[in-house]
């Protein structure tokens, strides 16, 4: 029975057809994994956020403190087995090992797709979203793919040779952990977010609708509000008094997909005064206030006077409690208003705690973590507000990453044949004179 099926094995291996599915799978499979790897080693923060989510969830309370290890090591093994596969490197342990993982993601995927306990799984960052069901249909897929490749990949050799496979391995590791530290230092490389830099930000930047207000006005002394289909008529003694915008009752990305970041001053929605389309303003994002180091206090007040004489205004918004903004007012003795927005919009708009954005008459100029501002120049030269952030060019410093991991793959790939192409060239020239003893 054995070796029947040992038989029957080895004619499947043996098949064209075969061969050619194997090949086709080491793309399909192998590029999923490569495009969801990368995408969250964009963005490393957009991964700690959902695996805090997961955590919550599913009560997995042994693994909180370890959001950013996991989303340092989670794109790196996806994005790494990913180009293994893609190239054939260790074909027998790659799709095993990508099997292994699966076997945690399937049942992760169904529990999650039946419960919507986390309604985005978040597979591949902010740059595609999923529905549950659909992740878990695609990780069927995948596993389907997966075992096929386990049986028959070996059928198909990989354009590397042993010892260069394993080089191939630690350089996609290593591009990967670089990607992810530049993206959790900085800010991603790619923002795949709907607040990016050069797109206008406030609800004021969104145009003038007559059904987001509702109207007011007064009779006998007391005041009443009406929609724009049911405003009275003066013949009736009502006495317009104002308006006010109604906030629509719309999710965090639903409003970020609006660009209409919201801020608030003690409940009342203060988004228009504050972001002044007129104006050049820095927004100083707290996701976290208990978080933050009480010795940056000092430098955030130096900066807000630097920003003032610029000609400029540093706000800060926070999704922080009301007690723990006085508790930080008490401490720090802030230069700049403090206000609260939403935690995920704050979030979307930046990562980082704190994140500083620049914004010019209503248009996001730059943003970068607090670690990674330049305050130092700020408060030691003229240079104008607009060029704080010229060091930082994402799709450049991308770039500059990637061209030489693919040049010194190409080169792996020739430095592979120049055995077997000598070897051939050697045995050319030995055979004549093997004949002519």
């Amino acid at each position: 029975m054995a070796s029947r099926l040992a038989e029957i094995h080895k004619r499947i291996d043996d098949n064209r057809l075969s061969k050619i599915m194997v090949v086709l799978l080491r793309l399909i499979v192998g590029a999923t994994f490569v495009v969801s790897g990368f995408v969250k080693a964009i963005d490393p923060m957009g991964s700690v956020y959902k695996f805090q989510e997961y955590i919550a969830a599913l009560n997995l309370t042994s693994l909180a403190g370890s959001e950013v290890v996991l989303a340092f090591a989670v794109p790196a093994i996806e994005l790494t087995l990913g180009v293994m596969l893609i190239t054939g490197c260790l074909r027998r342990a790659t799709p095993l090992l990508l099997l292994l993982m699966m076997c945690v993601m399937l049942p992760l995927t169904y529990f999650l797709a039946v419960t919507d306990a986390v309604p985005d799984c978040g597979c591949f960052g902010d740059a595609f979203k999923l529905s549950n069901w659909q992740t878990f249909w695609k990780n069927v897929a995948l596993t389907i793919g997966l075992i096929y490749l386990l049986l028959h990949n070996k059928s198909v050799p990989c354009i590397y040779g042993p010892i260069i496979q394993w080089i191939v391995m630690l350089l996609t590791l290593l591009l990967s952990l670089a990607i992810s530290y530049v993206g959790y230092s900085r800010q991603p490389l790619i923002d795949f977010r709907p607040y990016k830099v050069g797109s206008h930000i406030g609800s004021h930047m969104q145009p003038v609708n007559e059904n987001d207000f509702v109207f007011i006005y007064e009779k006998g002394g007391k005041q009443h509000e009406f929609s724009i289909d049911s405003v009275p008529d003066d013949e009736d003694g009502w006495n317009f008094v104002g308006r006010r915008k109604v906030t629509p009752d719309l999710s965090p990305a639903q409003k970020a997909a609006l660009n209409a970041f919201s801020i608030y001053d003690s409940g009342t929605d203060v988004t228009d005064e504050v972001l002044d389309s007129t104006a050049n303003q820095v927004l100083l994002l707290i996701p976290d206030l208990d978080k933050v180091n009480r010795a940056y206090a000092f430098v955030l007040n130096d900066i807000a006077r630097a920003c003032t004489d610029r000609g400029a205004t540093l706000t800060a918004v926070t999704s922080a409690s009301q007690a723990q903004i006085e508790s930080w007012t008490s401490l720090t003795d802030p230069a700049y208003p403090i206000y609260t927005g939403d935690d995920s919009e704050i979030k979307m708009l930046a990562r980082g705690n704190p994140a500083i954005v620049y914004v010019e008459g209503g248009t996001i100029m730059w943003k970068r973590t607090f670690s990674s501002f330049p305050a130092k120049q700020l408060l030691s030269s003229n240079v104008p507000l607009a060029r704080l952030s010229d060091d930082m060019a994402p799709s450049f410093q991308l770039w500059e990453m990637l061209w030489p991991y693919l040049l010194i793959m190409i080169a792996l790939l020739f430095v592979n044949r120049i055995y077997p192409v000598v070897s051939y060239i050697v045995n050319k020239f030995k055979k004549p004179d093997s004949e002519g003893q």
